[in-house]
C-alpha cells in the first residue's frame, strides 16, 4: 500500500495545467466508436485502468485498438510524467491516441467473459452493449463491484426482451446476458440510484432492431451525465429525442466513424482549481469551457460562491482563490455555505476537503448516490474529516461540515477510492503531517495526478 506526503504550501498556487481526458468522455467514447462503421481516432483519451478495462472488454467484444500515438509502450500508452517543458508552460501529462476499428455493430458471439474490475461505467455501459450480441456473456469485477447495484438495469433490459440477471440473489454483479439481439420498443428505468443505467441503454438503443423509447422513473440524478451521452451520440451520428430528461426516443441507426477530440476531466480540474481556492493562488485549467460536455465543469461557480474569482478565456478557465486576511497571512478564507450537488455528485470530495478551512459550516445536500460509489463516499468523508477535527452530521442524502478552529494532522484512509485520495491531498496543502494512506488507488483515472499536483505547487 503506497503512501504520499504533500509538503505545506506557504505561497499561492499559480499556473496551467491540463489533467488527462476526461473518464465519462473516454469510455462513452469507447462504446461508440467500438460499435461504428469504420475506424475512429480517439484523442486526448484517459490512460488509467478503467479505460484499459473497457479497452481490453472491446477487443474481445470484436473491435480493434491499438494505440496511435509514439509514446506507447503499454497498457493504453506510456505511463508519462508532468512535462511543463511547453512554450505554453502548460503542466499536463502526454495525450492519448486510439485508433479504434468498430465491429460494425456485429459482436463476438458468446460465450464470452469480460473483467471490469471497479469501473463502473463499464459494467453500465457493457451490459446493455451485449444485449446487441449473440450468445452467453458473463461481465464481473472487483470485490466492491459486487456491492455496487444494477438490477434496475437489468429489469429495463429484461422488459425490451433481453434474458438478463444477476449470478446470485443479490442485484449486483456478477451479470449474466444470453442475448439474442435487442428487439427494442418502450421501457422504463429507474433513475434514482445512477444516471448510468439510461446512459448503457442510451448508448446500445441505436442497435436495437426497432426504435428504443426509454422513460426515466423519478427524478434522474446526474443529469448532465446524461446529457454528455446524448452529445456524444450526436457527434457519432445518431440523434437522441430528450424530452426534459423524462423521454427518450432513439431511432434505429448506425455511429459513423470520427475523429473525435476528448475535453480533459473536469472532475480533476477540480483538485487544481480548489488548490487555488485554498492558497489564494490563481490555476487555469487549459482545454475546458463553460460549455463542457461534462456537468462538474460547474463547480467554478461553488467556489465563486465561496469567495473566488472565476474567468474564462481562449486558453481555459481560470480561478482564483481569496486573498489572505490579516489575521492569516498566508491562509485565505473561504465562505461555507450549503449547496445541492446532485448535478455534480463526484465534486462533493472536493468541496468537503475545502470545507475543512471555510468560514462557518458547509451543507451539502442530494448525493445520497455517493453511497454505491467506490466505496459509500458519505461514510468515509465523515470518518476522515472528523479525524482533522471536523464535526460531521452525516445525513441519508449529504453531509453538514463545521470546520475545526486549527485543522489536525491525520492519516487518511482512502478504501480503494480515486477520488478520497485526490481530494485529501488538498488537505495536505495546509496541514503539516497529512499522510494519504493507500495513494496509488488514483491509478483508477489519474496516474500521475501526486506528480501533477507537486509540480504545479513547486514541489516536484
Amino acid at each position: 500500500m503506497s503512501t504520499e506526503r504533500l509538503q505545506v504550501v506557504r505561497r499561492p498556487i499559480t499556473g496551467t495545467v491540463r489533467p488527462p481526458g476526461s473518464k465519462s468522455l473516454t469510455n462513452r467514447a469507447l462504446i461508440a466508436a467500438g460499435l461504428a462503421d469504420g475506424e475512429s481516432l480517439l484523442r486526448g483519451c484517459l490512460d488509467s485502468d478503467d479505460a484499459r478495462y473497457m479497452s481490453r472488454a472491446w477487443r474481445k467484444l470484436g473491435a480493434n485498438i491499438g494505440i496511435a500515438n509514439d509514446e506507447a509502450m503499454g497498457g493504453l500508452a506510456a505511463r508519462g510524467h508532468a512535462d511543463s517543458s511547453t512554450p505554453s508552460e502548460i503542466i499536463s501529462v502526454p495525450e492519448v491516441l486510439l485508433r479504434v476499428r468498430g465491429c460494425s455493430g456485429r459482436l463476438k458471439p458468446g460465450p464470452v467473459e469480460l473483467k471490469v474490475g471497479n469501473a463502473g461505467t463499464a459494467m453500465r455501459f457493457l451490459t446493455a452493449v451485449v444485449a446487441l450480441g449473440r450468445g452467453d456473456y458473463r461481465l464481473d469485477g472487483s470485490t466492491r463491484m459486487r456491492e455496487r447495484p444494477i438490477e434496475d438495469l437489468l429489469d429495463a433490459l429484461r422488459h425490451l426482451g433481453v434474458d438478463a440477471h444477476c449470478e446470485v440473489d443479490s442485484g449486483c454483479p456478477p451479470v449474466l446476458v444470453h442475448a439474442d439481439g435487442l428487439p427494442g420498443g418502450p421501457v422504463t428505468v429507474s433513475g434514482r440510484i445512477s444516471s448510468q443505467y439510461l446512459s448503457g441503454l442510451l448508448l446500445a438503443a441505436p442497435y436495437a432492431d426497432a426504435p428504443v423509447a426509454i422513460s426515466v422513473d423519478g427524478d434522474l440524478v446526474s443529469k448532465p451525465y446524461a446529457a454528455m451521452t446524448c452529445r456524444l451520440m450526436a457527434d457519432f451520428g445518431v440523434p437522441v429525442a430528450n424530452d426534459n430528461f423524462q423521454h427518450f426516443i432513439i431511432e434505429p441507426g448506425r455511429y459513423a466513424a470520427r475523429d473525435y477530440q476528448i475535453e480533459p476531466d473536469a472532475t480533476a480540474a477540480t483538485y487544481f482549481w480548489a488548490a487555488a481556492a485554498l492558497t489564494g493562488g490563481r490555476v487555469t485549467v487549459a482545454g475546458l469551457s463553460a460549455a463542457s460536455a461534462q456537468g462538474d465543469v460547474a463547480f467554478v461557480r461553488v467556489l465563486e460562491k465561496m469567495g473566488c474569482h472565476v474567468t474564462e478565456d481562449a486558453e481555459g478557465l481560470t480561478v482564483e482563490g481569496p486573498p489572505a486576511k490579516p489575521v492569516k497571512p498566508g491562509h485565505p478564507r473561504l465562505r461555507g455555505l450549503r449547496v445541492d450537488l446532485n448535478a455534480m455528485p463526484d465534486t462533493a470530495l472536493t468541496l468537503a476537503a475545502l470545507a475543512l478551512f471555510a468560514d462557518g459550516e458547509t451543507v451539502i445536500e442530494n448525493v445520497a448516490n455517493l453511497r454505491v460509489k467506490e466505496t459509500d463516499r458519505l461514510a468515509a468523508l465523515a470518518v476522515e474529516l472528523r479525524k482533522f477535527g471536523a464535526t460531521v452530521e452525516e445525513r441519508a442524502d449529504g453531509l453538514r461540515i463545521v470546520p475545526p478552529a486549527h485543522p489536525h494532522p491525520a492519516q487518511v484512509e482512502t478504501y480503494d477510492d480515486h477520488r478520497m485520495a485526490m481530494s485529501f491531498a488538498l488537505a495536505a496543502l495546509r496541514v503539516e503531517g497529512v499522510e494519504i494512506l493507500g495513494a496509488n488507488c488514483v491509478a483508477k483515472t489519474f496516474p500521475d495526478f501526486f506528480s501533477v499536483l507537486r509540480q504545479l505547487a513547486g514541489q516536484a
